[in-house]
């Protein structure tokens, strides 16, 4: 009787210890999940900033929209196009690039991947031993396997079938990833555009100055010609006792520097063959051209448009902007990975000592399911390092695409300026072009009738040739920079 009164106030203690007990688990339970869903402080999302572009050019009074440029339609020179063809689908830049599109569309599908389950095939086969004084070991001697045989001693192992594991996505950092890698592959298609519009501008610009070398070429051969007439009137003056040998002596040292020259721009027309080539992806050879298109060619003509074009034409632009928001992605998942992740891990199949058992159903069904809430609890320094360098990261790709925007809107300013006036140098140039190259004639009536010295002579040829190697310098500065503007305004490349 009181053992049995004994026994009923104590189970009340019992229970109320067990309860207390049960509290303190549960405390603890609840405070670590709290630590868990704690992460980190809450961070701004990076608003992205950009330079407020003004709604037109610096002196430029076109507003129209500029759209994509075709560069056929743009380049009205047949040998420059298929120069330009063969660029794109051979150049050793383009194709790199093209690689690493590649490379990027294969982390795409990667990120698309690890949104989903991962299930794998697997066949094993094994064997065990229990030694006999072990629980195993005691047990399996005592015991049947089937209604008439005894686990043996050497334990076969035979089991096929599916093993499954997945990630829950809860904090979308999975997502972010994917968004991620979906940017970096779409920046990098605009890369590809970039290097084509860069690639073409610099075939474009080499090509106008083949043609300019060809025609400085022809004006310093044109010289030497004349040059070579002048020696020999001096030398026949010599001769006569109206001039000495000072003036034979200055005609021939000016014609040597013009055959020197000749030279010169024989190797600077292969060199810059050869660049041609190069950007082809061709070994050296001669490029057929004709060189009247140079002079007998008209400047191309580009609407620049409003600033705020640049934002859709420029491929770089679109680039600095994907790779912005691919850093704020990066971000994201960065700083996902301070929350718990969510695993659930389960596999299914057969498994039976012998195979004439293995697919006896229900007998030899297995299967298993798990779930899992990882967090990062103690050492969280990796975690913190690696969102703190993704978010300098998305600072960086912030800059970039700021520097770019104005970059693009400098550049294009710069190149209308230019335009302008190399219009106007081209101009006064020509004329004094047309002066010079009538005074040369001049200087050589006066010179045969002893009204002007050889001197005169010698400077007239020399300031003509100066002047219209200058001329033919100006036209290709045209030329580039109109190709120039082509590529600050995004180019194109259809």
């Amino acid at each position: 009787m009181i053992k049995r009164t004994l026994k009923q106030t104590q189970l009340p203690m019992i229970i109320k210890m067990e309860l207390k007990f049960m509290n303190k688990i549960g405390a603890t339970f609840i405070i670590c999940l709290i630590y868990c869903f704690m992460g980190c402080k809450p961070f701004k999302s990076l608003k992205q900033e950009q330079y407020t572009l003004p709604a037109s050019y610096q002196n430029n009074v076109d507003s129209s929209r500029a759209g994509k440029i075709n560069m056929k339609s743009f380049f009205n020179d047949s040998t420059l196009i298929k120069l330009i063809d063969v660029a794109i689908n051979n150049n050793l830049d383009l194709l790199v690039t093209i690689q690493k599109i590649e490379q990027a569309r294969a982390m795409v599908n990667l990120s698309k991947g690890a949104l989903l389950p991962i299930v794998n095939g697997a066949v094993g086969v094994g064997q065990n031993k229990f030694g006999l004084y072990t629980m195993d070991g005691a047990g399996n001697s005592t015991t049947n396997i089937t209604s008439t045989q005894l686990i043996p001693t050497n334990l076969q192992d035979y089991a096929i079938g599916f093993q499954a594991s997945w990630e829950v996505d809860v904090r979308g950092k999975l997502r972010n990833k994917k968004k991620a890698a979906l940017s970096n592959y779409l920046a990098t298609l605009e890369g590809r555009n970039w290097v084509i519009t860069t690639l073409i501008a610099e075939i474009a610009n080499n090509y106008y100055l083949l043609l300019a070398l060809d025609n400085e070429l022809d004006i310093v051969t044109e010289t030497v010609e004349l040059q070579n007439n002048a020696l020999r009137v001096a030398s026949i003056q010599k001769n006569a006792g109206v001039a000495n040998e000072l003036a034979v002596e200055q005609f021939e040292a000016q014609l040597l520097n013009s055959k020197k020259l000749e030279i010169e721009l024989s190797q600077l027309i292969t060199e810059t063959e050869n660049i041609i080539n190069l950007l082809c992806g061709s070994l050296p050879k001669n490029i057929l051209r004709d060189k009247r298109k140079f002079t007998n060619g008209t400047i191309l003509q580009v609407k620049a448009g409003i600033p705020s074009d640049l934002l859709t034409n420029r491929p770089d632009i679109k680039k600095a902007e994907w790779e912005l928001v691919a850093a704020k992605a990066n971000v994201n998942a960065a700083h996902a990975a301070f929350y718990p992740a969510v695993t659930i891990s389960g596999a299914t199949g057969f498994q039976a000592f012998d195979t004439k058992y293995l697919f006896l159903t229900p007998e030899s069904m297995v299967y298993s399911l798990f779930g899992n809430l990882i967090s990062p609890f103690i050492n969280r320094s990796a975690i913190k390092a690696e969102f703190k360098s993704a978010n300098a990261a998305q600072l960086e790709a912030l800059y970039n695409y700021q520097k770019t925007i104005l970059s693009g809107f400098v550049e294009v300013s710069n190149e209308l300026n230019l335009i302008k006036n190399l219009e106007k140098m081209y101009e006064y140039k020509n004329r004094e072009v047309t002066i010079l190259t009538k005074s040369i004639t001049t200087s050589s009536q006066l010179f045969q009738t002893g009204r002007a010295n050889y001197l005169e002579i010698l400077m007239a040829q020399k300031n003509a040739l100066n002047s219209r190697l200058e001329l033919v310098d100006l036209k290709r500065r045209q030329y580039n920079a109109v190709i120039h503007l082509y590529k600050a305004l995004g180019g194109g490349w259809n």
